[in-house]
Formats: structure tokens, C-alpha cells, sequence
């Protein structure tokens, strides 16, 4: 099949009215009178708040703001100022107290304090995969990553328990979240909007029943880079659009490429489309002007992700 760099190129308006299409015909499906929508400050669901608008009209549009004492400060202001833009109602609900109920940040910090004995309320942390997957062979072995109140950094590599443990609290606040989300929507019989890219979804980077527990997903067609145009044609605020997309939900920021992806938005697009189409990999390399190496390692990569993920984009099994 043909590739080349140019592959996801669209038609942006054309893509808009018919993404707007698909919501307003799962609004009749569903029966529901609007629609809810996390603001995270984020590219995605910038992109997803101003398509449900441009569905259904400010009014039936409804905007959560979801911060906890971890989250980045800017997350919460740059989502109230795309939600002035747009015109849209908001509510913010602080996530804090209900994850200090359940002890979450303690059981994480217990874990910590297994590699850093030192960790307190002053340090923060992340959790990080290895860079430049382009230019190295490396598993996905995580690292925990902490900073001190004066900046030192330190690192450790993560044992699977450890990084279960983590992944487990982090995961509850993506849930926690989603919990909010249905409240609001059942209460005023709205639907849940979802803001996965296809870039995430193929790869499994969600949590379910977090943000991949929701009614409806009009970005999960459209690799990141195709976000990012979209964005463009929206006219989403640039601070947003020039933020480095991130989970945000650890108190030292990480983004989704140190987190998840390892390569960049503007090769990895490429080259998942190339995987999921089985464009072989001397056209890849033709086009990209990569090398064999390079490609046949990032296609394993990705084949290793979607095979470890393949249980969080399906229901759950049942008998017949």
C-alpha cells in the first residue's frame, strides 16, 4: 500500500461536521440531553470539549475540572480558560479528600520509601519507561524518579510489585475521576464524553474503567498528530496546544512520551499507522528515512504493548 509522510494528512471541517454526526446520533441512541466532558487543561480533551459544542450547542455541554493536591497547577487554568472560550458551564471538584479517605498517597509513599527512605511531603515523583526508542534497543522497565526540595534527582529501577503498587494508585485517581464524571452525567441524564486518541487506545495507554469507562469516544479514530490539526482548526487556545501532552497524575511532571510512548508524536503516528496497516518495513524506511533496525524494533514495541493491552479494550469475558 502507498506511505509516505504525508498519510494522515485530512480534511479537518469535513472530519469535524462528521465526528459532530457521530455525537448527535449517540445522543438519540442514548437518549440523553447533553453531555459531560473532563476538561483536563490537555490537547485531547480540548479537542473533544469543542466538537460537543459544535454538536450540541453551549448549553448542553457540561465541563468538570478534576484536580488533586498532586495535579499540575496549570491543568485546572488552562481548562477553566478553554471553557470560557467555548461558553461552557463548569464544575470543579477537588479529588483530594476522597483519595486521602481510601489512603491512596499513603500506600504509594509506603512504596517509595522502600528505594528512598528520605521521600517526604517535599519531594515529588514520577515514573518513567526508557527514552529514544529509535535509537536504542531497551525494555519497558520502569524507573521511579525523585526530586528533593532543592532539586536533586535521583532514580531506581522498579520492581514489578512496586510497579504494580504505583500503577494501582495512580490508576485510582483515573478512576476516581470517571466516578465524578457519571455522577454529574446520571444526575442530569447527560452522556459521559471520552477524550482517547487512536495513538492510545491502539497501544492501551488508559485505565479501565477510568478514562476508558465512558459512553462515547469521537477522538479514538485520530492518531495524536491528527489531534494536534484538529486543535488548529478549533481554534483551542495555543497555550494548550503547545503543552506537552501528560497523565498528570504524578506530583513531578511527567510526559506521555517519558511515561509511555518513547518516541516523539510526530514519528510514533507514522510509524503506528505503518504497523497497524502492515506496511512493510522497507517502505517505511524508504519514507522515514529510518533504517531497518530502527522500525523492526519500534514494531515490536508496539506489538508488545497491544498484546499486553488487549484485555482493556474488551468487556469483560462471559459465558454464552
Amino acid at each position: 500500500m502507498a506511505f509516505h509522510k504525508h498519510i494522515l494528512d485530512y480534511d479537518c471541517k469535513a472530519e469535524a461536521d462528521r465526528i459532530c454526526a457521530f455525537l448527535r446520533a449517540q445522543m438519540f441512541a442514548f437518549k440523553r440531553r447533553g453531555i459531560v466532558i473532563g476538561l483536563s487543561g490537555g490537547i485531547d480533551s480540548a479537542v473533544a470539549a469543542a466538537l460537543c459544542v459544535r454538536a450540541f450547542g453551549q448549553r448542553k455541554v457540561y465541563g468538570l475540572i478534576l484536580p488533586e493536591k498532586e495535579s499540575n497547577p496549570v491543568s485546572e487554568e488552562y481548562a477553566k480558560l478553554h471553557a470560557l472560550r467555548l461558553g461552557i458551564e463548569t464544575v470543579k471538584v477537588d479529588l483530594t479528600p476522597v483519595l486521602e479517605a481510601i489512603d491512596i498517597y499513603r500506600k504509594r509513599d509506603e512504596i517509595i520509601r522502600r528505594f528512598f527512605p528520605e521521600y517526604s511531603k517535599e519531594h515529588r515523583f514520577k515514573i518513567t519507561l526508557p527514552p529514544d526508542l529509535l535509537k536504542r534497543e531497551m525494555f519497558n522497565i520502569f524507573s521511579l524518579v525523585v526530586a528533593d526540595g532543592s532539586g536533586k534527582i535521583k532514580s531506581a529501577r522498579l520492581d514489578a510489585a512496586a510497579l504494580n503498587g504505583i500503577v494501582a494508585a495512580t490508576n485510582t485517581k483515573q478512576r476516581m475521576r470517571m466516578l465524578q464524571l457519571y455522577y454529574h452525567a446520571e444526575k442530569m441524564n447527560y452522556l459521559v464524553c471520552g477524550t482517547t486518541n487512536r495513538s492510545e487506545t491502539v497501544q492501551g495507554f488508559f485505565v479501565k474503567f477510568g478514562d476508558g469507562g465512558v459512553d462515547v469516544e469521537p477522538l479514538a479514530h485520530l492518531y495524536k498528530i491528527q489531534i494536534y490539526r484538529m486543535s488548529e482548526y478549533l481554534d483551542v487556545p495555543e497555550e494548550i496546544r503547545k503543552r506537552a501532552p501528560s497523565p498528570d497524575t504524578y506530583s513531578f511532571p511527567v510526559s506521555d512520551e517519558e511515561f509511555f510512548f518513547r518516541i516523539p508524536f510526530e514519528q510514533l503516528d507514522l510509524l503506528l499507522y505503518a504497523w497497524e496497516n502492515k506496511v512493510s518495513v522497507s517502505r517505511v524506511c524508504a519514507a522515514m528515512g529510518l533504517d531497518k533496525d530502527q522500525v523492526e524494533r519500534v514494531f515490536r514495541d508496539f506489538s508488545a504493548k497491544h498484546n499486553a493491552s488487549g484485555h482493556v479494550r474488551k468487556p469483560p469475558p462471559a459465558l454464552e
